[in-house]
């Protein structure tokens, strides 16, 4: 499903719209939900912090009440007409469990994605085969995880890469990703087939960082993290880091600033493309690579 916007990032942008439009008129929670008639203030407070899908009356409604002037009007409908889509692309998700849905929604729509891991090949790039091997691995950990499910989930995913306007991705790895870990030989060296094919892709650059590399001030980071940037500036870039239980989505501009400087500093340590490529080659030995499937004439997006 192709959309031209993030669902979820656009309901934070509208979130932070309708607050900032509240606080112009000096209305406190309970002034406007008393004029509006809403029973609870937990309703327009979900809206303005992004948690709920908006219904399209209430925003009109909000909108009457802030007295907004035509313009901005029409620009926050659109906005609210995008945050609403969850419904279609929940359709197009299928089954996919909650963590790798927020994954989904931050990805459509994204103009770049920027991923960093330390221990594992990106769910972006994964084969089916290496995918459902971590899968099983994190299975093992809870009795939630449905493994059929997840890998079909993560290979949904996979085709924001393949839609006529992808995203321009970079995936950020360290050296020890290059190793096996444990990983069948068959099953390895597939994936490494995969990854030396794709970083053929105008819109997928693939770099090591390695092990003995120290980026600028010396911070690499422990966790996974991925960023997110959208073709429209006033979108808030987004970051979610990676957790064993969880995941963290951080929008504030301070954290941003923090995540775009350290991606920077990883870019600046880490080998070229070319030589990623070489390494992962090496690693893979003398053996043909097909190449995926690619996108018909798939541009690199303009990045903002």
């Amino acid at each position: 499903m192709r959309l031209s916007a993030s669902p979820v990032v656009r309901r934070v942008r509208l979130g932070a719209e309708l607050r900032r439009l509240r606080r112009r008129e000096a209305l406190t929670l309970e002034q406007v939900c008393v004029r509006l008639g809403w029973a609870s203030t937990s309703k327009l407070s979900r809206i303005e912090l992004g948690q709920s899908r908006p219904d399209l009356a209430d925003v009109l409604d909000l909108l009457d009440a802030y007295q907004v002037p035509a313009d901005q009007r029409n620009e926050l409908i659109v906005i609210a007409r995008d945050a609403a889509t969850g419904r279609g692309l929940s359709k197009a998700l299928g089954e996919m469990g909650e963590r790798q849905r927020a994954y989904a929604e931050l990805e459509a729509g994204a103009a770049r994605i920027v991923e960093y891991q330390p221990a594992l090949v990106p769910g972006l790039l994964q084969t089916p085969a290496y995918a459902r091997l971590r899968v099983s691995a994190g299975a093992l950990l809870g009795d939630d995880v449905d493994v059929e499910s997840d890998v079909r989930g993560r290979t949904v995913r996979q085709e924001v890469l393949r839609r006529p306007d992808p995203p321009h991705y970079t995936a950020l790895v360290d050296e020890r990703v290059c190793d096996s870990g444990g990983t069948p030989a068959d099953v390895w060296r597939d994936q490494l087939r995969h990854l030396v094919a794709l970083a053929e892709w105008p819109h997928i650059t693939i770099r090591v960082v390695p092990s003995d590399a120290a980026p600028d001030g010396g911070v690499r980071p422990l966790t996974a993290f991925s960023y997110y940037a959208y073709p429209d500036p006033a979108d808030p870039r987004t970051v979610l880091v990676e957790t064993l239980t969880t995941d963290l989505r951080l929008v504030a501009e301070a954290d941003i600033a923090r995540y775009e400087l350290l991606v920077d500093r990883l870019l600046a340590a880490a080998l070229p493309e070319e030589e990623t490529v070489e390494l992962l080659a090496r690693r893979l030995g003398p053996v043909h690579v097909p190449r995926p499937r690619e996108p018909r004439d798939a541009p690199v997006p303009e990045l903002h």
